[in-house]
């Protein structure tokens, strides 16, 4: 009994009690024997210590942290992984659906179309004192002839920075094609083309207003009476005016005198930009000419409709209504240098050699321009 070792209550050879105590508090710490079986993140069991030094760590101590392992990747993950959405899956979460996207679009366009049906049944909406409907001409009349001027004929516009951005001024242009259509070409080349979003109102002949229906749209489109009372009150609220002083001279001349400018008249359009002081802006128009070569006129024809020409044509009035369609001739717009006119005294309207002077520059302007963009244009049609 003396060589016996005497175990005191309550210790246990080490690996034993080591082994209890793991077990007793749910530590991760194995045995040696599992610890072999296990991943490579596994706890290693604690080493024995040497006999004779005795275990200090008290029953309820905590038990050790287990050796933070690295961190997983967010792509390691298991694709039937319960826990939060990888990044791949919180994008794809985050992408609007197509199908979706275009339901909105076409839900928002029908309530608008609803709501500007609703203002047009009720006359909900607002016209100046010339009938100019503003709603109206952006949204509808402007659609109808924009596939007219975009795609068939592809109009280029020039010098679009030539008009300003803010107040008044006088857009001079020449006029041409036997039907009115430049005037129409050139709103929506304003209207489209202008950074600041300006519109064109243009003056247009006493004829104009007296055609049934005709009447009524042009009015809504912002066109007024060619007369000076009106371009002044215009340019008083600071709008684009446009005009075209060779009139019914210009728009109804024979296609062998196409691109030759007519006489401007006395000048009216001048006087009225000097007693307003606003820019005169020359515009020149290629490719009107040709939609309706005008190779003939039957005055008597015109005498008896009030009309001041009836156009006779390759094409009309042969072929009938199919006879009206223009050619789709390729146009180009340029707007030129604006001409100021604030810097002269009050009575400089009454000038009449000055009156002259200006008419004839800016009627050189536009014909000049004319000829450059002529010798430049490569094709009638292309």
């Amino acid at each position: 009994m003396a060589d016996a070792k005497v175990i005191p209550f309550g210790e246990e050879p080490r690996s034993r009690r080591g082994g209890k105590r793991a077990r007793g508090r749910g530590s991760s710490s194995p045995s040696p024997s599992s610890s072999a079986a296990s991943g490579p993140h596994s706890l290693s069991s604690v080493p024995d210590q040497p006999d004779g030094v005795e275990d200090t760590m008290p029953n309820d101590a905590p038990p050790p942290e287990p050796a933070q392992s690295e961190p997983a990747e967010p792509h390691a993950a298991a694709p039937d992984a319960e826990g939060p959405a990888t990044a791949e899956g919180a994008t794809a979460d985050a992408t609007e659906d197509p199908a979706e996207s275009g339901g909105g679009d076409w839900d928002r366009r029908l309530a608008e179309g609803f709501a500007f049906l609703r203002r047009r049944v009720t006359g909900d909406y607002e016209v100046d004192e010339f009938g100019y409907d503003k709603e109206l001409t952006d949204q509808v009349l402007m659609s109808l002839i924009r596939p007219l001027y975009a795609n068939y004929f592809r109009v280029e516009v020039k010098g679009i920075e030539n008009i300003p951005s803010d107040g008044g001024a006088l857009v001079v242009s020449n006029h041409s094609g036997t039907l009115p259509l430049d005037g129409l070409m050139m709103q929506v080349a304003v209207h489209d083309n202008h950074p600041a979003g300006r519109h064109l109102r243009l003056l247009a002949a006493d004829l104009v207003f007296m055609l049934p229906v005709v009447n009524e749209l042009a009015r809504k489109a912002g066109h007024t009476l060619a007369c000076a009372e009106d371009a002044e009150r215009l340019l008083q609220r600071g709008e684009i005016v446009g005009v075209m002083p060779e009139g019914f001279k210009g728009l109804g001349k024979p296609f062998g005198e196409r691109y030759k400018l007519q006489r401007f008249g006395r000048g009216g359009f001048v006087s009225t930009a000097l007693r307003h002081g606003v820019p005169i802006v020359p515009c020149s128009i290629v490719g009107a000419e040709e939609i309706y070569p005008m190779i003939g006129n039957s005055k008597t024809l015109a005498r008896l409709l009030g009309f001041p020409y009836f156009p006779i044509t390759p094409t009309f009035p042969w072929l009938g209504p199919l006879g009206a369609l223009p050619l789709p001739t390729k146009w180009t717009i340029q707007f030129g240098e604006p001409i100021p006119t604030d810097g002269y005294p009050p009575e400089a309207e009454e000038d009449p050699m000055l009156m002259f002077n200006l008419t004839d520059q800016v009627r050189e302007q536009i014909q000049h321009t004319l000829y450059k963009l002529l010798v430049q244009r490569r094709s009638v049609f292309f």
